[in-house]
């Protein structure tokens, strides 16, 4: 199964949260959550410990998992 991983725009680096690489299984929800985000599947010598799925970060605490778009209005 591929992972998929956000770009930060301005420093080209993986987004991460305590230092852990933001990731979600799905591309196509990953880029509907963050129109405009450069979205790549996660190198694979990033091991599964250094990543944190993007369903965990506070701030999606509200977003139901997987995405139901009619919750988006």
């Amino acid at each position: 199964m591929s992972r998929y991983a956000l770009v930060g725009a301005i420093s080209g680096e993986l987004a991460s949260y305590g230092g852990r690489v933001l990731v979600h299984d799905s591309q196509a929800e990953l880029e509907y959550l963050i129109p405009g985000g450069r979205v790549v599947t996660l190198p694979s010598h990033i091991p599964p410990e250094q990543t944190l799925p993007i369903a965990q970060h506070p701030e999606m605490a509200a977003v139901r998992f997987p995405l139901q778009r009619g919750d988006f209005r």
